[in-house]
């Protein structure tokens, strides 16, 4: 059975400098769980406490219902997958995945045994005599991540192990990942910088800024509805709409913008004369004259992407504005140098206090 991770108001200062502040967040068992932030959030710090390698300053952290306090790495139901993955050079494969099993008296049949049911288990059967030297970078990371199962964690922790590949390769292990998450159900909690992979695989997310927990969320709710500016940029790619609050009428927020009069969903903590920020997406705007909340912007040029073209503009407050059109209706896309009209449901944007 794989365990639940509980942190409760877990603190870690290291001399002056306040690293992780009074974070809380429960992982269920068999959850796929990521914390997702830029470089110097405190992510992977958090991610050595759960481990062992560090003991929190304040709070607690529980594993499976146990208190964690003082109870070292070897002492944990964990293993943990560095970014370096850390392979042994010299040893072939199957003796890195058994590693382990060695230091807890298994024999050398019962090593190799159980090397070769997790080779199968990540589609290398076959693979164990070969040196690492060998393997392409997406082999070599599912070794590390055999290595890390053949003790049974019931919790495997993973500090951004996808980085040092290629798109294509992190894309495709990003699917292989999950699946097998799913097929162990062994809880993951996966460590990652970057906003898509975590969208991409993950049940639930914990997003940090500066040390401090901003939201946990599905990966959905958090896109749709950030509870702070920090998500709401950070997780996706938003428009950023500068005002002051002028009436709350049940969910709907009216901000009066240098635009004109915005509408959109009201945040928490909003209040009628209050400094706001209207947050919507790309993919929200849709062009023509006969739209709600309409802004006009000078189209600066157009990406295209594939599936989908961004258009760049600027509003007439000098601010950018980043439209989504799919590649269907790329041939109704304004011209570039000229000047469009975008608009937006009300659902489809949230104002959130500024300040």
């Amino acid at each position: 059975m794989s365990h639940s991770v509980e942190l409760n108001e877990v603190g870690m200062t290291f001399g002056r400098t306040r690293a992780v502040g009074d974070v809380s967040f429960n992982v269920e068992g068999g959850e796929f769980f990521s914390i997702l932030g830029p470089s110097g959030c405190g992510k992977t710090t958090i991610l050595r406490m759960i481990a062992g390698f560090l003991q929190p300053t304040e709070g607690r952290i529980s594993i499976g219902g146990r208190d964690m306090a003082g109870l070292g790495p070897n002492q944990r139901p964990t293993a943990m997958i560095f970014q370096s993955l850390a392979l042994f050079p010299l040893m072939p494969v199957w003796e890195n995945i058994a590693f382990g099993l060695e230091a807890r008296g298994a024999s050398k049949a019962e090593r190799r045994r159980r090397a070769d049911e997790l080779l199968k288990l990540i589609a290398l059967e076959g693979y164990g005599d070969r040196m690492p030297g060998e393997l392409s970078g997406g082999q070599r990371q599912r070794v590390a991540i055999a290595r890390a199962l053949a003790v049974e964690p019931q919790v495997l922790l993973l500090d951004e192990p996808l980085s040092a590949l290629d798109l294509k390769l992190r894309q495709h292990m990003r699917a292989e990942l999950r699946a097998l998450q799913k097929r162990t159900g062994v809880t993951f909690i996966y460590i990652t910088h970057d906003q898509s992979e975590a969208l991409a695989m993950s049940d639930r997310i914990a997003v940090m800024s500066a040390g401090v927990l901003q939201q946990v969320g599905t990966p959905r709710d958090l896109y749709d509805n950030p509870a702070t500016p920090f998500v709401a940029t950070f997780v996706g790619e938003t428009n950023v709409i500068a005002g002051k609050v002028t009436a709350i009428d049940m969910s709907v927020a009216t901000v009066e913008t240098g635009l004109g009069v915005m509408r959109g969903r009201a945040g928490d903590g909003l209040a009628v004369g209050q400094a706001a920020r209207l947050y919507v997406r790309p993919e929200a705007l849709v062009s023509g004259t006969d739209v709600p909340n309409a802004i006009t912007a000078s189209v600066q040029r157009i990406d295209f992407e594939g599936a989908f073209a961004l258009a760049h503009g600027t509003l007439d407050d000098g601010s950018a504005l980043v439209a989504s059109i799919p590649s269907t209706a790329l041939h109704a896309a304004p011209a570039i140098g000229s000047r469009a009209t975008f608009g937006f449901d009300p659902a489809h944007a949230v104002v959130l206090p500024h300040g």
